[in-house]
């Protein structure tokens, strides 16, 4: 910030008439004529169309181009822009004045058409700006301004809006460049929901896309109240609904999130630790069904904005555990209406299971995978043997998941006790999966990514399959595992999962 503090002590520039402006005036008029040819090459406004003087010596002068250049630059910054002196134009904004040049200002398209055409501005002396964007303040548009001048501006992360939000209504697009090459590095866990919210408002198609991953790989592994507060209901709604959310755990861990932030919106002032938070929900939701007779809390006026949010629940992974069963029914956020189909749905799923001899889907379908496959994950703290399974998938389908000498693993195993209760052992089962290896830098952003794709896996009793090979790849700990699977009955109705069973695949 010692840049930002040297230029604002010349704010209050003044007009004056003599001296060097006269030959930095001079040198904005040939500006006018060849200036950008003279910036090409490295050579400053008031060199233009002049000859190189000799040294004392009499030898052509040694200083270097470049140097003379920023010498010759800083002269006419300082004399022009701080000091204001030969001005034929003054901006007013935010209570201050500053003593300008039309012929630097039209550097900008905002200017450019300000000054010419049939506009009120166009041959006023002073001219008074309103900002139409709150994001823009009086030091982002001062240091703009000066960027006309000089085409140097150094922008701190921190006050990267800001300045985004200046040079769009300046429209200049050099600027606006600049400050997305420092969003793009600048993504973590305090700014990206500023950065991508700023990114749909002033039009950043890449900022906003590597926000929205940063959001799907962190959203639940990285979340901390100001972060679930800065989601609104339609970001949210489109993270929820995507398959590619990590989720480390199981789909009740996803109501769990949705529960803390729909209690964040509602109660904006709340603080406290993160360890506070579920538990001041669950209250807030348990205090709020004994007063409204037990209606669901997502049937009530306060709670009906966030039932489309809720919606994108995979309800199917969540009434298959017992565990999780109970905690939706016992929070009575979600409305009975909602689970009485799928529990319908499950049912004949289990008994078609238990009663068929198929083996599950052949054939990869994108159309019915989006939205319907089970979202699991774990973590990896160490480079160290490990394996887990997760119970409900497919009522229980005999499935280890193993990492060993860095390779992960499928296994099908029913001598393993947490399998013990599945309903259908055959002897061969086919599964939709895809596997995602991910690794994360301390602001969240992926150092490691590995993703199987969608695959048909069919695995006999006690078979197991190499899944992801790691070998020779630099591995940061934690590494998250994340899975997707999907079992669609070959005699299912299709219609159970919103698309034709002969949709093509893509």
């Amino acid at each position: 910030m010692g840049a930002v503090k040297s230029i604002f002590s010349f704010r209050g520039n003044r007009p004056a008439g003599d001296g060097e402006a006269a030959e930095a005036q001079a040198a904005t008029a040939q500006e006018e004529q060849g200036g950008e040819a003279g910036e090409a090459s490295g050579v400053g406004p008031s060199q233009v169309g002049r000859k190189r003087k000799a040294s004392p010596e009499g030898h052509p002068d040694k200083v270097p181009p470049k140097k003379m250049a920023q010498t010759k630059s800083r002269a006419i910054f300082e004399s022009l822009f701080l000091r204001g002196e030969n001005s034929d134009i003054r901006i007013r904004a935010f209570e201050e004045e500053w003593c300008l040049h039309r012929v630097y200002l039209c550097r900008s398209g905002y200017f450019a058409s300000m000054f010419s055409g049939a506009w009120l501005e166009t041959n006023m002396d002073v001219v008074e700006m309103q900002m139409p964007d709150k994001n823009i303040d009086c030091e982002s548009f001062y240091e703009t301004l000066g960027y006309l001048y000089s085409n140097n501006i150094a922008i701190p992360p921190n006050r990267v809006i800001a300045f985004l939000a200046t040079a769009s209504m300046l429209q200049l697009d050099e600027l606006i460049l600049q400050c997305e090459e420092i969003m793009k590095v600048s993504v973590n866990v305090g700014t990206v929901c500023s950065f991508y919210y700023s990114a749909e408002n002033y039009g950043l198609v890449d900022i906003r896309y590597i926000c929205h991953q940063w959001f799907l790989d962190n959203l639940m592994i990285r979340q901390n109240s100001e972060l679930l507060r800065g989601v609104g209901l339609d970001l949210m709604k489109e993270l929820i609904a995507s398959s590619d959310l990590l989720v480390i755990g199981v789909e009740i861990d996803v109501y769990t999130t949705l529960k803390k932030w729909m209690f964040l919106h509602l109660e904006p002032t709340w603080s406290g630790s993160q360890e506070a938070l579920l538990a001041a929900a669950d209250l807030y939701f348990d205090e709020y069904k004994t007063n409204s007779d037990g209606t669901p809390f997502l049937e009530t006026d306060l709670g009906r904005a966030f039932g489309p949010v809720f919606q994108q629940l995979r309800f199917a992974y969540i009434i298959c555990d017992l565990p999780s069963a109970r905690i939706i029914e016992q929070d009575a956020v979600i409305p009975a209406t909602w689970l009485t189909p799928i529990y319908k749905e499950q049912w004949l799923m289990l008994i078609q299971a238990e009663q068929s001899r198929e083996l599950g889907p052949t054939e990869v379908y994108m159309s019915e995978i989006r939205g319907n496959s089970m979202r699991c994950g774990g973590q990896l703290d160490a480079d160290e043997p490990c394996s887990w399974s997760w119970s409900g998938f497919n009522f229980a389908w005999d499935l280890v998941v193993s990492y060993t000498n860095r390779c992960i693993v499928f296994r099908r195993s029913a001598l393993n006790k947490s399998c013990g209760l599945s309903v259908s052992l055959l002897w061969q089962r086919r599964v939709v999966f895809r596997l995602r290896v991910i690794s994360f830098d301390g602001t969240g952003n992926a150092v490691l990514r590995k993703d199987t794709g969608y695959q048909v896996l069919c695995l006999r009793r006690h078979q197991e399959l190499e899944v992801i090979n790691l070998e020779g790849q630099e591995l940061s700990f934690p590494m998250y595992v994340a899975c997707n699977f999907l079992y669609i009955s070959e005699d299912s109705d299709p219609r159970q999962y919103g698309q034709s069973s002969r949709s093509p695949r893509k």
